[in-house]
């Protein structure tokens, strides 16, 4: 698996915001894992939503992907992000299979007052996308 499409493929996708797109870069078995909730969402319908739901409240003028860290099949992408008035750092751990198709995602958010603020968001939004 090639890691620059990979990566470029994941930042053209998540930049849209397109619910599509994003569903058709996950595999059928994805997993994701949130940091505010506390079981693994198994599935590519579930973890479109969650996806979808995290660009739209993170992916404002504020989002941008600060570093990278990559190995043979999955990288580290650490972002931050302004959401009302609170400064959210995180990171995504992505991990591909050879399809280049996105197999497990996990999303860590720091400090709590940040946490706490995504957790009210997406709260509010994930009911929004049918």
């Amino acid at each position: 698996m090639d890691m620059d499409a990979a990566l470029a493929c994941w930042h053209a996708v998540a930049s849209s915001r397109d619910h599509d797109a994003i569903y058709a870069l996950l595999a059928d078995d994805v997993v994701f894992e949130s940091p505010v909730v506390h079981t693994p969402q198994r599935g590519r319908a579930i973890s479109a939503k969650y996806l979808t739901v995290a660009s739209i409240v993170l992916g404002g003028a504020g989002f941008a992907y600060i570093g990278e860290w990559r190995g043979a099949n999955s990288a580290v992408l650490e972002f931050t992000s302004f959401v009302d008035g609170i400064t959210i750092n995180g990171i995504d751990m992505i991990t591909w299979n050879d399809a280049g198709q996105i197999i497990h995602f996990k999303v860590m958010v720091r400090p709590l007052k940040a946490m706490n603020k995504l957790h009210e968001k997406m709260g509010a939004a994930l009911p929004q996308l049918a």
